[in-house]
């Protein structure tokens, strides 16, 4: 299995829904940079189910560090973190009927039934946890250079929030230690209510989440395959509930003209800026200085208690089933603080090819 993202710097995940812990290694990180515990934690709790909106499998997250941190700073050798499983149920799985638009078909077509089927082993979303645990290291690192990530939910449930405003500085800072990450608290009231008329019917619903980085320099990022919305949709497509991303204007570009959609250029204060950011901060796969700007399309949580049709692929026959563990009627609140992990995973890798490791630390070469 393919399950690390990087070159300079690099994640590498590890762990099953129902296995002993998950848990990341990060390798590449200069030494000197500062490791807070409590930033862990929070960004971890951004992500810890918290409501009725939320699966009821309550995991306290009690990570720990166990190598490439002294003295709350890193050491300069790989940093792994290893969060446990405290309350699984591992009953609640049946192998060989599949559950539709999971991985258990296509987990056994690849590894011939030795997967760890359990909670939908390495591929269920609690290994999230651990990309969301590195981003409690990454993130502050960013911060310290001036640049910043947010991610909302712009709409769930066919309730829409409000975009980021043109400079989406101070809209982050509100999402901060935000429980329901929305622009606009009554927006956010409404989809509750959607989510939880969801779960009244044993169904659930999908939503569009919008990701906002401020502060990114000119000039990061390669043409061709490397390009920054390259990577950034490669890593965002490690996720298994999202199924669609779009920068800037994204999909709006087909309706318009150049006229419209071309982003000018102009002098403000010393810096070259455009005067509108249709390309999300973009051009030619590398960074021109403006906010960076995607959304992602997050499909329905696939597990819902309604009577499915499927296939027992043991017994190769057609079957039905319910799904009786415990699920969210919607991962879109949740995987916010994720998205903002692997975008931080991303920038840090970008940053350190360009200007060295010590970058994290405040040191541009």
């Amino acid at each position: 299995m393919k399950n690390t993202f990087g070159q300079s710097v690099s994640v590498t995940l590890f762990g099953e829904s129902h296995g002993a812990a998950v848990g990341a290694v990060i390798d590449g990180l200069a030494p000197g940079i500062a490791v807070s515990e409590e930033e862990i934690a929070r960004q971890l709790s951004r992500r810890r189910p918290s409501s009725p909106l939320d699966t009821p499998r309550q995991e306290r997250d009690n990570f720990k560090i166990l190598s490439g941190v002294f003295g709350g700073k890193t050491t300069g050798t790989p940093v792994c973190i290893v969060i446990p499983n405290e309350n699984v149920r591992s009953g609640d799985y049946n192998y060989g009927p599949a559950r539709p638009s999971h991985a258990d078909y296509a987990a056994f077509c690849k590894y011939h039934g030795y997967e760890d089927y359990r909670g939908g082993g390495h591929f269920s979303g609690r290994i999230t946890a651990a990309l969301v645990a590195a981003g409690g290291i990454l993130i502050p690192a960013l911060e310290g250079l001036g640049i910043s990530i947010g991610t909302h939910i712009l709409a769930c449930g066919g309730v829409w929030d409000r975009s980021f405003a043109e400079n989406a500085k101070e809209d982050i800072a509100s999402l901060k230690n935000s429980d329901f990450p929305v622009l606009e608290p009554e927006r956010g009231t409404a989809m509750a209510e959607r989510i939880l008329q969801a779960r009244e019917a044993a169904d659930s619903v999908g939503g569009i989440t919008e990701t906002a980085v401020c502060g990114v320099m000119p000039g990061l990022g390669e043409p061709w395959f490397d390009s920054v919305e390259g990577l950034l949709s490669h890593a965002v497509f490690s996720l298994g509930g999202v199924k669609g991303i779009e920068f800037g204007l994204g999909f709006g570009f087909a309706d318009g003209r150049g006229s419209e959609c071309n982003d000018a250029l102009r002098m403000s204060d010393g810096r070259i800026i455009t005067k509108t950011n249709h390309n999300g901060g973009i051009n030619g796969g590398i960074t021109n200085g403006m906010d960076i700007l995607f959304r992602c399309a997050v499909k329905p949580t696939a597990s819902i208690a309604r009577q499915q049709e499927t296939v027992d692929f043991i017994k190769r026959e057609e079957t039905e089933l319910s799904i009786h563990g415990r699920h969210d009627p919607a991962i879109v609140r949740r995987i916010c603080p994720v998205l903002d992990a692997v975008t931080a995973i991303v920038l840090c890798d970008l940053l350190a090819q360009r200007f060295g490791t010590d970058i994290l630390k405040g040191e541009k070469q």
